[in-house]
């Protein structure tokens, strides 16, 4: 018996949707919620040795968003990973030295990646530094020479802020928020809030994640294969060997002065961004470390 067009397309529609309505509920429901491997999540974290609370749903929720988000930027995330084995081992020493805890290396990840790199706004250097802000911390910062690009100093200014907002908020998670959310904006959150854990306070978009960016790029970075990165210990971009020369005096050509330490301008300015010009001015005789690759 030939069956009614319509009446055919009619049985389909109902039986297509009897597929999805009771394909994804009863006993299939987890089938299709929980099929492949999903994404570790770790029972606990923490930062600077102060507890995340993972018991509160939003802060778990947080954590858990930027976890998937870096999980997932796949080239992103292997080049910091890759990287990280040259820069840390100079960022390292410097926190030990100025006491402050290894965790806050992982703040420098999330404000550059670990490059050199320039912000929008003006920012520049692994750790981010704003003109002024480097100014008053210490560094150089003008046409000929820039600081912000020199790991070892940057990193001291960095620590340095980091002792003040300790001092000033208690805790090491609230003196890495206000790196991003500054130490006044902070201050007003807390007043206008009533309160300081940095997990309680309501703050703007960028400032609430930016714990949260820490901690995610830790835990992936301190376990890779957990979170589906498969990278060998070749991979890893190895610290290159270098000395020092200090120098006291004007190079007015540093093209000649690279060929005269044995090597070439581009390796020259690649252990030495800071210095920013084709020439060094220095009618004071500062001295300054230059670095050359051996």
């Amino acid at each position: 018996m030939k069956m009614n067009k319509a009446l055919l397309a009619t049985f389909v529609v109902v039986l297509v949707s009897g597929i999805l309505v009771f394909g994804i509920s009863g006993d299939n429901k987890d089938k299709f919620i929980h099929e492949g491997t999903p994404m570790y999540f770790p029972t606990t974290v923490d930062f600077a040795g102060e507890t995340t609370p993972l018991q509160i749903l939003d802060v778990h929720e947080r954590l858990d968003r930027e976890l998937l988000i870096n999980a997932n930027l796949d080239a992103t995330t292997s080049l910091i990973i890759k990287r990280a084995n040259r820069v840390f081992p100079i960022i390292e020493p410097i926190l030990k030295q100025y006491n402050i805890p290894d965790d806050f290396k992982y703040l420098a990840v999330i404000e550059s990646g670990l490059i050199n790199a320039v912000s929008p706004s003006g920012a520049k250097g692994v750790w981010q530094f704003m003109p002024d802000t480097a100014k008053e911390c210490g560094m150089e910062v003008n046409e000929i020479v820039d600081e912000r690009y020199h790991l070892e100093k940057s990193t001291e200014a960095a620590c340095k802020y980091f002792l003040a907002a300790k001092q000033r908020f208690g805790t090491w998670t609230m003196a890495a928020a206000s790196y991003n959310g500054g130490m006044n904006g902070l201050k007003k959150k807390i007043e206008e809030q009533k309160v300081t854990n940095y997990y309680d306070l309501g703050l703007t978009e960028e400032t609430s994640r930016y714990v949260f960016r820490i901690l995610a790029l830790k835990e992936i970075m301190k376990e890779p294969a957990k979170y589906g990165f498969s990278i060998y210990l070749t991979d890893l971009y190895a610290p290159i060997p270098t000395k020092i020369v200090q120098v006291d005096s004007t190079i007015s050509d540093l093209t000649n002065f690279a060929k005269s330490q044995g090597i070439n301008y581009k390796i020259l300015k690649i252990h030495n961004p800071w210095l920013r010009d084709k020439k060094l001015l220095n009618p004071s005789k500062k001295k300054y470390d230059i670095k050359i690759q051996l």
